[in-house]
Parts: structure tokens; C-alpha cells; sequence
């Protein structure tokens, strides 16, 4: 893999990790579109570790500002249950509830994903189930169509309905499946107001991807045998797309339907399910 390929992949994953359109399918349509190969399994789970770890920088950079008041008022949460005032506090401050209920939301992809893992890890060497997936996030996105405008907030945001939310968000495990698509659909189906929505799904996607880079944080060492250069070139082009495209999509997502990301996912999908099949994959 030479640098332009390792940044178009950084490109291409720091995009379409926060756009609906999911980043794993992208990342391996493009991985065989570019005839990327990595000498051992290895080697492709470290470069997928780094790519993560570069879309978590993203994250924490945009939302800096509240992931400090969270990580303080989630400690100050804590206190609140010796001093015997956890409920209000949960009540009185909006970032003590919004720490609980990032928590809440991240048990369903945390136990779904430490149960099978290696059998996601098969359907990621799969393009035709790229395909298949890209069709079905597609049905997802378009479904918001139907979605009343909510008005809700954090603060209207139950722990029921977040547990919800993370459960759509697990689906993101099955290449083609979008992490943001999923979590952003359900939002709007529970009522948030379309902002909020997008704004939490990307927030409950930083502990799912915190840990998923934690846990495969060792394999980076296969990266050793490729350029240095050629890594943080990877790396910084998912830091500087995925935070232009959070910040693109939150400001799509006010007045624009999520069904052109469908028509999207459709039309890739579809040609990767036609191409499969000439090729001799199906």
C-alpha cells in the first residue's frame, strides 16, 4: 500500500464514518477497488485500528468542550450516589443525564460485540455482504421519511429509549450497516429533535469505538513493516475528514432527508451485488 492509497482509505473511512453510508463497507469496496492487499490478517486489523483510532481523534476534537462537562459531571454523578442526591442531579444538570444515558446506549453493541465478534469478522472479508447490508441500511435511511419532527431533547430522552438507540446502533457490527445511520433513524423515531439526534449518535459512538480500538490497540505493532509516513498520512486524512463531516452532517441533517444517503447506499450496493456476481463471487 503506497501513501495515496493509505489517504484516499483515510479519506474515505473519516467521511463515511459520520455520513450514513457506513465506513466499514466503504472502506472494503475501495480496499478491492484500489487492489489493496496486506500480507497477513494481521497487518489488515492493524490498519483498521489505526484508521478508528483516527475517526475517535475526530470525535473528541468536535466535541471537546462537552466531553469535558460530561467526564466531570459523570464523576460528579458518582459522588451523588453517596451523598444520597443521584435522581435529581440526574433531573438538575443535563450533562449528568447525558453521561448515564451515553452509558445506557453503549451496552447493547459492548455485549453483542464482545459475543460475536469473530463471526463479524468473517462477514468483513465478505464484498457480497457489503452489498447486501448497503441495501438494507438503505431501507433504514429511507424509513426516517416517516419519522415525525420530534422536538425532545436530552433531557426528554428516557434510558428506555436510549437503551433503543444503542440497540440499532449494534447493527452497525454487519459491514454496510451505518453506525450513524442507525443510531441517527432511531433518534428520530423516539422523537429527538433531528440536531439532537445526530449530535448523540455521534456522542454514544465514542465509547463503542474507544473500546474496539482498546481491544485491538496491540495489533498496531503489524504496522511496523510499513512506512511511518505512510500510517500518519492514513491517520490524518480520517482526523480532517471526519471532523469537516460531522460537522457537515449536523448541519445536512436540519433540512435535508436521510433518503439521499439511501439512494446512495441503493445504487453502491447493488452495482457491488452485480459486480459480485460477473466476477464470480456469488
Amino acid at each position: 500500500m503506497d501513501i495515496i492509497q493509505a489517504i484516499i482509505l483515510g479519506i474515505v473511512q473519516g467521511l463515511a464514518e459520520f455520513l450514513p453510508v457506513a465506513s466499514a463497507g466503504q472502506v472494503i469496496l475501495v480496499t478491492h477497488i484500489l487492489g489493496v492487499t496486506f500480507p497477513s490478517q494481521s497487518d489488515a486489523l492493524a490498519f483498521n485500528t489505526l484508521l478508528h483510532l483516527g475517526t475517535l481523534t475526530a470525535i473528541v476534537g468536535f466535541f471537546y468542550r462537552d466531553l469535558i462537562k460530561i467526564i466531570k459531571a459523570f464523576i460528579d454523578s458518582l459522588l451523588d450516589i453517596f451523598r444520597q442526591k443521584f435522581k435529581e442531579g440526574l433531573k438538575e444538570d443535563v450533562y449528568k443525564r447525558l453521561a448515564w444515558l451515553m452509558l445506557m446506549s453503549t451496552i447493547p453493541a459492548a455485549i453483542v460485540g464482545a459475543l460475536f465478534n469473530k463471526q463479524f469478522e468473517i462477514l468483513f472479508g465478505s464484498v457480497v455482504a457489503v452489498g447486501i447490508f448497503l441495501i438494507i441500511n438503505g431501507f433504514i435511511l429511507y424509513s426516517t421519511n416517516y419519522a415525525k419532527n420530534g422536538k425532545d431533547t436530552v433531557k426528554q430522552l428516557t434510558f428506555r429509549n436510549a437503551f433503543l438507540i444503542g440497540v440499532m446502533e449494534s447493527l452497525a457490527l454487519f459491514p454496510g450497516i451505518s453506525r450513524s445511520g442507525t443510531s441517527i433513524s432511531a433518534g428520530l423515531f423516539l422523537g429527538l429533535e433531528r440536531e439532537c439526534a445526530a449530535r448523540y449518535a455521534f456522542l454514544i459512538a465514542l465509547p463503542v469505538i474507544g473500546a474496539a480500538v482498546l481491544f485491538e490497540i496491540k495489533n498496531i505493532g503489524a504496522l511496523s513493516q510499513n512506512s511511518p509516513v505512510t500510517m500518519v498520512a492514513a491517520y490524518l486524512a480520517v482526523v480532517v475528514f471526519g471532523y469537516l463531516s460531522i460537522g457537515l452532517l449536523i448541519r445536512l441533517i436540519k433540512s435535508t432527508s436521510l433518503k439521499v444517503f439511501a439512494y446512495y447506499c441503493w445504487i453502491v450496493g447493488a452495482l457491488t451485488l452485480i459486480l459480485s456476481y460477473a466476477y464470480g463471487l456469488i
